[in-house]
């Protein structure tokens, strides 16, 4: 009799903890069809580093990257040497990945008010289904800025170890990565914006053109009084930086 008794609370409690396995491995699959190499559609944001950089947070010393390869909208091949010489958003998304779609009207606007050659977005889709995808959904979303680039194969994501999307890298303009970010970001937010133009002016590129200019000017005092003022250096860099 007592072992009628207990009969149907076994069965309750097991029916109750197969809906909760059954819970747990839905949630972990999420909605990735599409995905190579099994990335995750919406990676989980990394914990802010500071105010100022909305998580982006720079690493200790720059680092060396893989060559890699991936093509433009028209089907040119391309790799990160075609950037040198700019710092570079390197952002890698998906069609079918939600965070990343809520994310790209920033990096759109982002791209228009630093866009330039100093500075670029790079929107590099890993979509297995080609460049049509991406062609309608910039178009469905209203994209003016960016340009259209894609790795149908996967391997960039590969290479660079990432373990979600969106995964956004930071390039400086010997295309090593300074920084990266795991996850969604505003990346048109006025902290992020201010983050960006103190790295542009933080690069070493701009401080030999500042040394360009100082040995010019100095040279240029020489010839007329035959003397070089600290001053005349000074007045240098702050005219370069103004400009």
């Amino acid at each position: 009799m007592r072992a009628r008794r207990y009969a149907p609370l076994a069965l309750a409690a097991t029916g109750l903890v197969a809906l909760v396995v059954a819970a747990v491995l839905v949630f972990q699959s999420g909605d990735d069809r599409g995905a190579p190499g099994g990335l995750a559609g919406a990676a989980p944001a990394a914990a802010p580093a500071s105010d100022d950089t909305a998580g982006m947070s720079l690493h200790d010393a720059p680092r060396e990257l893989p060559e890699l390869r991936f093509t433009d909208g028209s089907g040119k091949p391309l790799s990160l040497a075609d950037f040198r010489g700019k710092l570079v958003l390197l952002n890698l998304w998906a069609t079918w990945c939600g965070p990343c779609r809520e994310e790209m009207p920033t990096l759109d606007r982002l791209q228009a008010e630093l866009g330039g050659p100093d500075f670029e977005v790079v929107a590099l889709s890993i979509d297995r289904a080609g460049i049509a995808v991406v062609d309608a959904f910039y178009a469905e979303i209203g994209v003016k800025n960016l340009a259209r680039y894609i790795d149908d194969s996967g391997k960039v994501a590969q290479q660079l170890n990432a373990l979600g999307l969106p995964t956004t890298l930071l390039l400086d303009r010997e295309g090593r990565e300074i920084a990266r970010h795991v996850g969604p970001a505003e990346w048109d937010r006025p902290a992020m914006v201010a983050f960006f133009r103190r790295q542009l002016g933080q690069d070493p590129g701009a401080l030999l053109r500042q040394a360009a200019v100082m040995h010019a000017d100095a040279r240029t005092m020489r010839a007329v009084s035959g003397s070089t003022s600290p001053s005349m250096y000074r007045l240098a860099i702050s005219e370069e930086g103004s400009r």
